[in-house]
């Protein structure tokens, strides 16, 4: 086996950089114009990476893929980093779905590209690589956005000049986080999608309002217009009084503010202020200790 000459990379590379490796392992070849790998691999000196933020592989699309890899091979090369302590082991970056079915077929060598990526650039680049091949569900979608600015400080302007998606997309698809574990859970089985999710963020009991849905098998709109009446019923659960009818809509200014910020602070935010006067009320709703912790560094950090 001739090891190839490989690329030298610095470390400490930028969101953009990072993201030209993940462009170059899945930008679609035809088999006459395939990645030239810097190694033949044994599939077994292969390791996949324990912290992939994707946890479940579809077992058809697995199947088709490798009935594919069968015939043709595996046309892009995956990308590893050499296993620390480990000579001749290498553990995957990117590529874990083709390493797997690769596997399905019985290959004995997997083609590679090598790079000297840090423990950090890994889990960026795992990260990155699922989202851009809309593979993950809505909710581990939001919490890969979440760890790119949370653990590696990355804004979402930032995430939505390199990523190609816009602004609110990403601060919509982070408010999914809010959502109490039991929505999350319909998310990540596809029983409701990222719209009902979204519509479902400012209700009193998204729960309770999911299992509605699901039940009824609503459509977005029709999610939307359920929590409107939700929040509007005096009877709702037979805990309203006749003073909450009395407490004026809030007008389509405010509603925008709470948007805008519960998309900043990745918590549900509630802006109360009675029309006329130069007073009101902000109510920030954490739900986890760890939200509370994140929420009072930004104000610590912002005196």
């Amino acid at each position: 086996m001739t090891k190839k000459p490989m690329k030298q990379r610095g470390l400490g590379r930028g969101l953009s950089a990072l993201m030209a490796d993940v462009t170059e392992d899945s930008t679609p070849r035809s088999a006459d114009a395939p990645t030239r790998p810097d190694l033949l691999v044994p599939i077994e000196m292969v390791s996949a990476n324990p912290d992939q933020p994707r946890r479940s592989f579809d077992k058809e699309q697995l199947a088709d893929l490798s009935a594919s890899i069968a015939e043709k091979g595996i046309i892009q090369p995956l990308i590893v980093r050499p296993m620390p302590g480990r000579a001749g082991d290498y553990e995957i970056v990117a590529g874990e779905r083709r390493w797997r079915a690769a596997q399905m077929a019985k290959l004995h060598e997997v083609p590679v590209l090598v790079r000297d990526f840090t423990d950090i650039e890994v889990l960026e680049v795992a990260i990155i690589e699922n989202i851009q091949r809309a593979d993950l569900n809505p909710v581990e979608e939001a919490a890969g956005y979440n760890q790119l600015m949370e653990k590696f400080g990355h804004t979402q302007d930032k995430l939505s000049q390199v990523l190609g998606k816009s602004r609110s997309y990403i601060a919509n698809s982070v408010r999914l986080l809010q959502l109490p574990a039991e929505v999350q859970t319909y998310l990540r089985d596809g029983k409701l999608s990222a719209g009902h999710a979204r519509a479902l963020i400012t209700a009193d009991d998204p729960a309770a309002l999911a299992r509605e849905v699901i039940k009824k098998n609503l459509s977005v709109r029709e999610a939307e217009k359920l929590v409107k009446v939700s929040a509007e019923n005096i009877f709702a659960d037979g805990r309203r009084t006749a003073k909450t009818n009395l407490t004026p809509a809030k007008d389509a200014d405010t509603k925008a503010l709470e948007g805008d910020l519960s998309a900043t602070l990745g918590m549900k935010v509630s802006v109360n202020h009675k029309p006329g006067q130069e007073n009101g009320q902000i109510s920030i709703s954490y739900n986890s200790l760890d939200q509370l912790d994140d929420l009072c560094r930004l104000l610590s950090a912002s005196r």
